[in-house]
């Protein structure tokens, strides 16, 4: 398990993680999600042990990353930001060197960096200097190395940062076949990812907790969720806006371009039922019918920007 409690750090005046607590434990992928200079970076590198905390204190797998950092360390896997390399090495002599780092050897140093090179189709650029790699590249090299000694936990900073579709796509498989017996936490951005590959995710905000919750939650939070549109096979009845309006439980009704309705519901409750009944009621010729789960990204904007909004009445 990875346990924080009141973690928190300071620059100066600059309160950048403000006494953060959350657990993760195995076969759980936490995102952790949140605008830019939020504390998310700052965060995974003190639970990575590359920054003290002010204050507070984070375990890993029982290990406090304070009082006994070299066996928190042997844990974690860490891709940092950026996915930093010594840039005049090859990618194999990186490889080898951080395999000698973790203390893997003969077949089992062998073993494992065949399985990262070939899970990471990195075979095209092993002799090439990692500064001449591309942007994708290096990030696929950053994440060989974090998983090389099949670590029992996997911190990772945007690890599809750079790579083009395909690429992300094998790295969030990877992702997810590993998950099972591990426990992971990934920074992002891009809120696809957090449907692709997690099972909670927690939004940060000027270094504090404002949400912490599976996407599917989340998602409930948005005013779209359970939103119901229909597409009339030609223009809508003159009737539909109004007979609609007239449900219980629904909040607004808007007109589209292409011959639809959307309906709204108050709370987020269940319009379906409803509307499907008074479309056979009143015998509209409906081309098409679909059910809204919410927008991330809506619940997102609201959560930071009411955060945001709040700190500056105070």
């Amino acid at each position: 398990m990875i346990e924080t409690e009141r973690l928190t750090k300071r620059y100066g005046n600059l309160l950048a993680v403000d006494q953060l607590s959350f657990t993760v434990g195995q076969g759980e992928v936490l995102g952790f999600l949140g605008p830019n200079g939020a504390g998310k970076s700052t965060t995974m590198k003190m639970l990575a042990g590359f920054l003290s905390p002010t204050s507070g204190t984070a375990r890993i797998c029982g290990f406090d990353v304070e009082k006994d950092p070299v066996q928190a360390k042997r844990q974690i896997g860490y891709l940092p930001e950026g996915a930093p390399a010594y840039g005049e090495m090859t990618p194999r002599k990186f490889l080898e060197f951080i395999a000698d780092i973790r203390d893997l050897r003969g077949q089992e140093k062998r073993r494992r960096l065949d399985q990262v090179i070939d899970t990471l189709h990195l075979e095209p650029v092993m002799e090439q200097p990692v500064d001449n790699l591309s942007k994708g590249y290096k990030r696929r090299v950053g994440l060989a190395q974090a998983i090389i000694h099949d670590p029992r936990v996997l911190i990772l900073d945007e690890p599809t940062d750079g790579l083009d579709p395909n690429q992300k796509h094998e790295v969030r498989s990877l992702i997810r076949d590993m998950a099972a017996d591990k426990i992971i936490i990934i920074s992002t951005h891009i809120l696809e990812e957090v449907h692709a590959v997690c099972h909670r995710a927690i939004i940060i905000a000027r270094g504090r907790i404002l949400a912490d919750d599976t996407p599917e939650a989340l998602e409930a939070r948005s005013e779209r969720h359970n939103a119901v549109t229909l597409r009339f096979a030609e223009a809508a009845p003159d009737d539909a806006v109004t007979a609609l309006r007239a449900l219980d439980g629904v909040a607004s009704v808007g007109s589209g371009d292409d011959h639809s309705v959307t309906i709204l519901p108050a709370g987020g409750g269940s319009l379906l039922p409803a509307v499907g009944r008074l479309a056979l009621e009143r015998g509209w010729q409906v081309a098409e019918l679909q059910v809204e789960q919410g927008q991330l990204d809506t619940v997102f904007r609201q959560i930071t920007t009411a955060d945001a909004g709040e700190e500056a009445r105070t």
